[in-house]
């Protein structure tokens, strides 16, 4: 099995695709059963905004980043400032690393800054065989049903799945806490943006990918989940 063959490596996943593609649903099956740390980017970006002073202005590269006009950026459904993103991601990555950490990504990286950037990072600090990168493939319309049905949890805001079985619950299954919508983040037309952002922004990054000679996994993410987990769990083995 692939985590336990490369149980004494550490190792690099990174799921991709556009919003709604289940990345962070099978990075959290997979954290389950491999024990890698699950990185959330959007976790990340959203602990800094919950925990820094809003006045804060990070300086990085020459520009001034204040931590309000990014989180407003984040509630309109805009990316937020690649310098200000990476910034917060490479910390976050050399902190796991150092503590010997397997890295699950689901939503990282978003733009091409962020690739070159984060990418020969990983690559310094894992090996660049030791990084796989998995494209979840799912088209524009589920991407729009799956997000505007989306509901998370309140207490570790994780995705809870919209089925005919979960669409009467009020409360997680797993915590208690409440299950909310994500506000300004899941009405339709921030995202038809997002859609728009991932096409301009997000995808070009496959060339980066290439470019760095990370082999891509296509995976069909319009399946079930645990039909899309079969395939993401097959392509790394």
């Amino acid at each position: 099995m692939f985590y336990v063959s490369c149980s004494m490596q550490k190792q690099v996943i990174i799921l991709f695709g556009q919003p709604g593609a289940g990345k962070g649903t099978q990075a959290e099956i997979l954290s389950d059963k491999t024990g890698y740390y699950h990185f959330e980017s959007s976790k990340v970006i959203e602990a800094c905004f919950e925990n820094e002073n809003p006045e804060k202005v990070f300086e990085i590269e020459g520009n001034s980043y204040k931590v309000d006009d990014e989180r407003k950026r984040w509630e309109a459904g805009l990316l937020n400032s690649p310098p200000f993103v990476v910034f917060l991601m490479a910390e976050k990555i050399k902190d796991l690393a150092e503590d010997g950490k397997s890295i699950i990504f689901s939503g990282s990286p978003r733009t091409v800054y962020e690739a070159e950037r984060e990418i020969p990072l990983l690559k310094e600090l894992y090996g660049k065989k030791n990084i796989h990168f998995i494209m979840l493939e799912i088209t524009a319309e589920t991407t729009i049903f799956r997000n505007s049905h989306r509901r998370i949890c309140e207490l570790i805001r994780h995705s809870i799945l919209f089925s005919p079985e979960t669409e009467k619950l009020t409360k997680c299954p797993l915590d208690g806490s409440d299950l909310v919508k994500r506000k300004g983040l899941d009405d339709l037309e921030t995202i038809k943006k997002r859609i728009e952002i991932y096409k301009e922004q997000t995808y070009p990054v496959l060339e980066i990918i290439e470019k760095q000679g990370l082999k891509l996994q296509k995976v069909n993410g319009e399946q079930s989940v645990a039909d899309v987990h079969k395939d993401v769990f097959k392509s790394l083995e």
